[in-house]
């Protein structure tokens, strides 16, 4: 997902959920759901200047949702995942490996730990069990934070232990994109999922303060997650007003 592509997301998002909860009242949903996923993380920054597909590497998400309204749902998961980037993996524009990677010689790997609160906006209600088709695309963003312990090491003898380092960080994200929701049957759902999220650092890969000649120090770091999900749904019967203020029509 581009920067652009990424910014246009987050401002969508935004917009209509702000217009979504002015009528919040009106529409309230009374379901919530909780989940699990399996699906990849993906990292980008000096070693991986590029998404490339295959840097996926395993990831699982627990989640819990609840419906504010009818397209608001938010959300909050937690997430484990590993992270991996070479650069005899990146691919220069003759199709081998550019001159710079190709002198650096660098990998990191590693592991990520994430929890996450994000507003979703659904285009439809997928509860509505009236509807002969349920399901709903998605737009998330929202708030992370996250737990990253990595090692770089590169394989050129001239760089020496300047380039091997290890280490673990404490962060900050934001996490956005867009999914598809189905419901297989009232109660179990069908998840799908890709998303980006923005760390507010470049030191995933422990490679900001190199030599400005082998790395960039003008761009953060990113991480990926996309997966699969299934969830139950906890359905909660609303009261009516008139009911609530006068118990004995109950009787």
């Amino acid at each position: 997902m581009t920067k652009s592509v990424y910014q246009s997301a987050l401002l969508v998002c935004l917009m209509q959920a702000g217009s979504a909860l002015f009528c919040a009242d009106a529409t309230a949903q009374s379901t919530s759901e909780v989940g699990i996923g399996i699906g990849a993380t993906n990292y980008r920054g000096e070693i991986s200047p590029n998404y490339q597909l295959k840097n996926n590497r395993p990831a699982f998400t627990a989640f819990y949702r609840r419906d504010v309204s009818v397209p608001i749902t938010l959300r909050g998961a937690f997430t484990a995942g590993l992270l991996r980037a070479a650069d005899d993996n990146v691919t220069g524009v003759n199709g081998g490996v550019p001159p710079l990677q190709n002198y650096r010689q660098a990998n990191t790997k590693g592991s990520l730990l994430e929890a996450s609160a994000v507003m979703e906006y659904n285009f439809m209600d997928y509860h509505l069990r009236t509807n002969k088709i349920h399901f709903t695309p998605y737009l998330f963003v929202g708030v992370a934070t996250f737990y990253a312990n990595t090692t770089t090491v590169t394989n050129n003898a001239m760089l020496g232990e300047a380039f091997n380092r290890k280490g673990s960080m404490l962060g900050f994200a934001i996490p956005a994109g867009a999914g598809i929701k189905y419901a297989l049957s009232q109660h179990i759902n069908l998840g799908l999922e890709a998303g980006v999220r923005k760390a507010f650092t470049d030191n995933l890969d422990h490679l900001f303060d190199q030599d400005p000649l082998l790395v960039n120090p003008h761009d953060q770091d990113w991480y990926y997650y996309s997966g699969v999900s299934l969830s139950y749904t906890f359905y909660k019967i609303l009261c009516p007003d008139q009911y609530k203020n006068n118990e004995h029509l109950l009787k």
